[in-house]
């Protein structure tokens, strides 16, 4: 009972607060309710345990990165660029680096005389050592050197496989036949996913010249490896020729630019994965605070007392605060240890991904990182429900309810919901290195959990008016349990949906992508593109291209043209005077463009007039595309300068057009019109439709046998490869969203035991009233089976509203997806939720309700 004189007796008001006398207490009461209190913190282990193997996969991929930097270029420094050297620069070439290796890169088709099979593939024609550092990883070892010594290639082991080729069989590259000396399984840099887009084919550089696919108008990138033999200053060096290259649009690039590029590149990687992870650790914070909620409820009648006893209320929360701190570390050092078993498997799911070979040392940082921000965010989450402590008083004895205290006065409430958007806001910042993206994620997230909490408010808003014209006595009890006191229907809802629509979102927008693509080569429209056609064998082309009854869609002129001023200003002008808002990269770029009397099917004219034809003695009109009119900030009646090939043409700006770029067809920022670039050096490119795959592969090896320098894009075989590499980004990220469903699948698993013991005293009455096994059996598989529909539902729709934006704004196609996936994992989550709750409550069905009472 209250006294106030024992709350103004100042040996208690007065006292100090004794650490060992709370450790003890917290000690004591927890020994009833360990298995509980672990349970409540489990949450929170799959969450730390997707980020500590996050953690520990990134600074060992730093350290790889760091270690086996040399082994991504294969030299200390490699300059390259898009066309034929310029003499101004050879002699800079050539007294660059100690030993010198000299590459041409050019993607071209290859035909396998064993087989009859063509690809289209990367071609290395290589002289010299290279690589210097790591090695062109072969079988056998040998020829990785040797290939360079006779007509000999080195074909890509996928090559080797899809074409049944081995090693002393041949492969033709243009007119040239070569025996293939080894399977190639790895070269600096190479990865897995770029193998399966563009496989590559060595061969020696003295060879190149006879292949004939070395032709004017040819698209060959020209690179040069250096390796110094005596300690350099690389920094030094390209500082003192990078103005030199680039007035020749040559590039340079050195270990530590590369090794910057590549961690910076899956450093966005790992940032991404981190992110996935903290929303499985927020998830179990939720389903933290929620459980301890519970908990403390149940605690109101032992701090009473407590309280009656001289307690004061700020021991009472400490107490219970050491408690949630001890579990808190027991959760996060869990969560670690397993996060630290997790990231022996990650290396082996991305590899792929990766130019190098990723070790799995224990990273000691990723563990105390984990640990510590596990036993911050546990606690943060747990003060929104302790701090309530405070506000029970001595006469809870008698009235066991805090509720009438208005909490959302409680200036302390506020201090922790300002503390924990803090935290997350400061988080995600750390991952994103961008306060605004951390703002928007933390308000994407919040909007998330907010729409979730409102539908299930909702939820059991509708229930007590649905429940009234509900005549089923079972479906009445059933529906019931969603509103009646320590339900769990908001967590439910929240972190099972939060759940859901983060693994369906993926699948809607894999859907999306695939299904936009197979629309595209579907039907009559295009689904195979010959390029790199020189102008005397256009004719000759097309007329085989109709003897194999196949129709030819399109036929277009492309020319390589540079811009060397706008509205008069160049990019010396531009670099000077940043002021004059034009992109040093609209003067780097070399840009294809056509030339035509009229509009393409996938093109609109939004601003200005088309122009299909030129006037002889005037300015050029030509039409730019709207993206490049907006990122170049160029519009109508603007005056460019073009260097088409060392020759000067001004142009202005006529008209903009509006490009469907999802259409598999030729398509161009520049236009030009009609009677400009047809004598200008150029080349080719030819639109047809292949009905099948035996159609395709006779096509190809025709046109590969007479015409050996044009290059084949067959539409079916990209779609495999891009299928397979959304499916190998997917695995990755389902791989890293599976935290967020266990998690879920946990937090159910606590919010059920929680609510448990409430549950126990109802089937007890029910019990005694008279409801049978199965009828109590039935009303707790009706809460579960429309918990778990409802969660899945909407976090279903929230993927389904999320993806169509990303398809409509983002990706700017139309939203077209699969709902078989999504329409199984509703069945899962329901079903789960279902066997969960079930689970759960068999031991009050198993039992007499007066031996539950006896144990209560």
């Amino acid at each position: 009972m209250h006294n106030p004189a024992m709350e103004n007796n100042p040996n208690i008001t007065k006292r100090k607060i004794n650490i060992r006398w709370l450790f003890n207490m917290a000690l004591r009461d927890s020994r009833k309710n360990r298995s509980r209190l672990l349970l409540f913190i489990s949450a929170i282990i799959f969450g730390i345990a997707a980020l500590v193997a996050i953690y520990s996969f990134r600074y060992n991929l730093q350290h790889d990165i760091d270690k086996q930097a040399a082994t991504l270029i294969g030299a200390d420094l490699v300059v390259s660029g898009g066309k034929t050297v310029d003499p101004t620069v050879e002699p800079l070439l050539a007294s660059l680096g100690d030993r010198r290796s000299e590459e041409r890169s050019f993607p071209s088709m290859v035909y396998f005389p064993k087989t009859q099979g063509t690809r289209l593939v990367q071609v290395r024609a290589l002289k010299g050592e290279f690589p210097y550092y790591g090695s062109l990883e072969t079988e056998p070892v040998q020829a990785g050197t040797d290939f360079k010594n006779g007509k000999k290639a080195l074909i890509d082991r996928i090559l080797a496989l899809q074409f049944n080729v081995r090693v002393n069989d041949s492969v033709k590259v243009g007119e040239v036949t070569f025996l293939v000396a080894g399977i190639l399984d790895k070269a600096p840099g190479q990865t897995g996913i770029s193998s399966g887009v563009a496989p590559i084919v060595y061969i020696p550089l003295q060879y190149l010249e006879q292949t004939g696919l070395s032709k004017k108008g040819s698209r060959i990138n020209y690179s040069f490896y250096y390796k110094y033999d005596k300690p350099v200053d690389i920094p030094t060096v390209v500082k003192s020729i990078e103005p030199k290259l680039e007035k020749v649009q040559m590039g340079i690039e050195t270990v530590e630019i590369r090794k910057e590029n590549t961690g910076r590149a899956f450093g966005d990687l790992t940032r991404f994965l981190s992110l996935v992870g903290f929303i499985a650790l927020l998830l179990g914070c939720v389903g933290v605070a929620s459980a301890i909620h519970i908990y403390i409820r149940e605690k109101i009648a032992s701090i009473a007392i407590m309280r009656c006893l001289g307690v004061k209320a700020s021991e009472a929360f400490l107490i219970y605060l050491i408690q949630i701190i001890g579990i808190g570390i027991i959760g996060s050092v869990t969560g670690a240890l397993l996060g630290t078993s997790i990231q022996h498997v990650l290396p082996s799911v991305m590899q792929q991904f990766l130019p190098i070979t990723i070790s799995t040392d224990i990273s000691w940082l990723a563990i105390g990182q984990g640990i510590l921000l596990g036993i911050i965010i546990s606690v943060l989450f747990a003060l929104l429900p302790l701090i309530s402590i405070r506000n029970i008083s001595p006469l809870n004895t008698l009235r066991i309810n805090y509720d009438e205290v208005n909490l959302l006065r409680d200036p302390f409430r506020w201090l922790v919901y300002l503390l924990i958007v803090g935290f997350v806001v400061t988080f995600t910042y750390f991952q994103l290195d961008s306060w605004l993206g951390s703002i928007f994620f933390t308000i994407g997230i919040s909007i998330a959990f907010l729409i979730l909490t409102f539908i299930a408010w909702l939820l059991m808003k509708l229930m007590r008016l649905f429940i009234k014209s509900t005549r089923g006595y079972l479906f009445r009890q059933g529906f019931a349990n969603l509103y009646r006191p320590n339900n769990q229907t908001i967590i439910l809802i929240v972190s099972i949906g939060l759940s859901t629509a983060f693994i369906c979102t993926l699948f809607f927008i894999q859907s999306i992508l695939m299904g936009q693509v197979k629309l595209s080569s579907s039907g009559n429209q295009s689904n195979m593109i010959l390029f790199d056609i020189q102008t005397s064998q256009q004719k000759d082309i097309a007329q085989l291209t109709k003897q194999q009854h196949l129709p030819v869609i399109q036929q277009v002129p492309i020319v390589a043209v540079r811009l060397d001023k706008i509205n008069g200003h160049t990019l010396a002008d531009v670099i000077k005077n940043p002021k004059l808002n034009i992109p040093e990269r609209a003067f780097t770029w070399e840009y294809r463009v056509t030339y035509r009397d009229s509009l393409s099917a996938t093109e609109k004219v939004i601003k200005g007039d088309w122009v299909g034809k030129a006037d002889p003695g005037k300015e050029i009109p030509v039409s730019i595309e709207d993206n490049f009119s907006k990122r170049n900030h160029v519009n109508i009646g603007d005056h460019l300068v073009f260097n088409v090939q060392g020759v000067s043409m001004n142009a202005i700006v006529s008209s903009v057009r509006q490009v469907n770029w999802n259409k598999i067809q030729t398509n161009f920022q520049v236009v030009f019109p009609t009677g400009i670039l047809e004598d200008a050096p150029q080349f080719h490119v030819l639109l047809t439709h292949v009905p099948s795959a035996k159609v395709s592969a006779h096509y190809q090896q025709s046109v590969v046998r007479r015409f050996p320098n044009v290059s084949i894009i067959d539409l079916g075989l990209v779609l495999g490869i891009v299928d397979g590499l959304l499916d190998k980004i997917g695995y990755v990220i389902r791989f890293m969203s599976a935290f967020s469903i266990i998690t879920g699948i946990v937090v159910l698993i606590a919010s059920v035991r929680i609510s448990k013991y409430q549950r126990i005293q109802e089937s007890v009455l029910l019990r005694t009233l008279g409801a049978s096994r199965k009828q109590i059996f039935a009303i707790t598989a009706l809460e579960y089976l429309f918990l778990g529909m409802l969660s899945a539902l909407t976090g279903i729709l929230i993927a389904a509203a999320g993806s169509w934006a990303l398809a409509k704004y983002s990706f700017e196609i139309p939203f077209t997806i699969n709902w078989l996936p999504a329409i199984l994992l509703f069945f899962i989550i329901s079903l789960l939720t279902i066997i969960i709750g079930l689970l759960n409550s068999r031991g009050v069905l198993n039992k007499p309700p007066l031996e539950i009472l006896r144990g209560n």
